[in-house]
């Protein structure tokens, strides 16, 4: 195998009197040197946006935990207010109560989008095909008369 500094140090006389079989063979080792190294520069940057990735996700996770303490936080404070004004048992039911109430009306919310959804087929897609399968059977049908 030829040192590649050679030919290209070599200049437009070296390039010139090279073969054609020669030309082939440099540009066959070039580009595939240059997908290689382009293959390398990917890989590393793919690792690195990965690494970022599962920081962000590591902290959006510990983010929701916390988040979950400060609803307990915020319940134990919403009963404590409540007790003031009758008694600890009727407080927390009454938190109980709302709380259950957001959660109904967020999943009967949920479940609307979802069914909305369903089922994952591009439709408007599918039917601009029929349409122009359609439309061919037909012009294939007049090209025949």
């Amino acid at each position: 195998m030829t040192d590649t500094r050679e030919t290209d140090m070599a200049g437009p006389n070296a390039t010139h009197d090279a073969s054609a079989s020669d030309l082939v063979k440099q540009l066959s080792e070039q580009t595939s040197r240059l997908v290689q190294h382009e293959m390398e520069l990917a890989k590393a940057e793919l690792t690195e946006k990965g690494k970022q990735a599962g920081i962000g996700a590591g902290l959006l996770g510990g983010g929701g935990v916390f988040a979950l303490y400060a609803l307990g936080a915020l319940t134990a404070t919403l009963i404590a207010a409540l007790s003031l004004a009758m008694e600890t048992w009727l407080a927390a039911l009454i938190v109980t109560v709302i709380w259950a109430a957001v959660a109904g009306v967020m999943a009967l919310l949920g479940k609307a989008r979802v069914q909305k959804s369903t089922p994952p087929i591009p439709e408007q897609s599918v039917e601009s095909v029929k349409e122009d399968v359609q439309w061919t059977k037909t012009s294939a049908q007049r090209g025949r008369r």
